[in-house]
């Protein structure tokens, strides 16, 4: 048996019935009249070759089983149409369809998950792609075309392709573990911390390949991830720098140690948002850098 092909009215009359509760009460939400509600219902079960309510013994029409069967299917195909105008109505706004955003790992995680559960809010069309990554792979991304928007730190930003804006800075301080050497040393004497392992962050990207980074020790172990960074500090593995916003519960707690090393007392890690100079911005990047900006203000 052949089905016929219901029309996106029928569907929609459909789904208010449903949603309604009645006839009468779709009709009144969709600005009909009852007639017109009721011969789209059975000209679309005449097109499909089923009942969709059950009418008998009682005022209020029941879905039957092939209606429940379908009811999923038909709100699906008008929240894909929803979704088509919506998308269509913020390009003929200029809006963009999708924005790709790299964050380096030292931004705030939490600011980081505030701010993208505000952009869907606000941009529910757009399309929202994220990477986290650090150093120079932020610029990597960005360069690449794979990325509209950087926030990344103080490297790879002269490239001539970029346009770059300073938005705010966050502080690395040495720590280690309590059972670490040079915790347990009164005083650290210049150049005692070169003989200790130093954890370093490295880079995925080979735009900084060859440099260093706040690296004082000749023995090494590099992380790509922050996290493994932070576990292995403490484990007291090594000693290194880390984010006070990552630390901070762990420095109360005692579960670490910041170091007085006199080469390294700490440093401001100066972050940039990146975009390139041929990728003109749109509402919702324009959005996103205010709200990265204004969380470290």
């Amino acid at each position: 048996m052949d089905v016929g092909q219901p029309t996106l009215d029928q569907i929609r009359l459909f789904l208010a019935v449903v949603d309604e509760g009645s006839f009468n009460a779709a009709a009144r939400r969709m600005g009909r009249a009852i007639s017109v509600v009721s011969y789209g219902i059975a000209s679309m079960e005449a097109q499909l070759g089923i009942t969709l309510f059950d009418r008998e013994g009682s005022r209020r029409p029941v879905l039957t089983d092939a209606g429940k069967a379908m009811l999923a299917n038909a709100r699906a195909v008008t929240d894909d149409i929803d979704a088509l105008i919506a998308g269509v109505r913020s390009y003929n706004q200029g809006l963009e369809s999708e924005l790709t955003l790299a964050v380096d790992v030292m931004y705030p995680t939490m600011e980081v998950a505030s701010i993208l559960r505000e952009f869907e809010r606000n941009f529910p069309t757009v399309e929202l792609r994220l990477h986290v990554e650090a150093l120079g792979a932020i610029a990597a991304l960005v360069l690449d075309g794979r990325a509209n928007l950087g926030i990344g730190g103080p490297v790879i930003i002269e490239d001539p392709a970029l346009e770059r804006m300073a938005i705010g800075e966050v502080e690395l301080v040495p720590v280690a573990a309590p059972s670490h050497a040079l915790a347990r040393m009164p005083v650290i004497q210049p150049g005692v911390s070169r003989q200790y392992r130093q954890l370093v962050l490295t880079d995925r990207s080979p735009l900084t390949a060859g440099r260093d980074f706040s690296v004082l020790s000749a023995r090494t172990w590099r992380l790509a991830d922050l996290g493994a960074k932070h576990a292995l500090l403490l484990e007291g593995i090594g000693w290194g720098n880390m984010p006070r916003h990552v630390v901070a519960d762990d420095l109360a707690a005692g579960r670490l140690v910041r170091l007085s090393i006199p080469e390294a007392p700490g440093m401001a890690y100066g972050l940039n948002a990146l975009w390139r100079k041929d990728c003109l911005p749109g509402p919702a990047r324009s959005w996103m850098l205010q709200a990265v900006t204004d969380r470290l203000s």
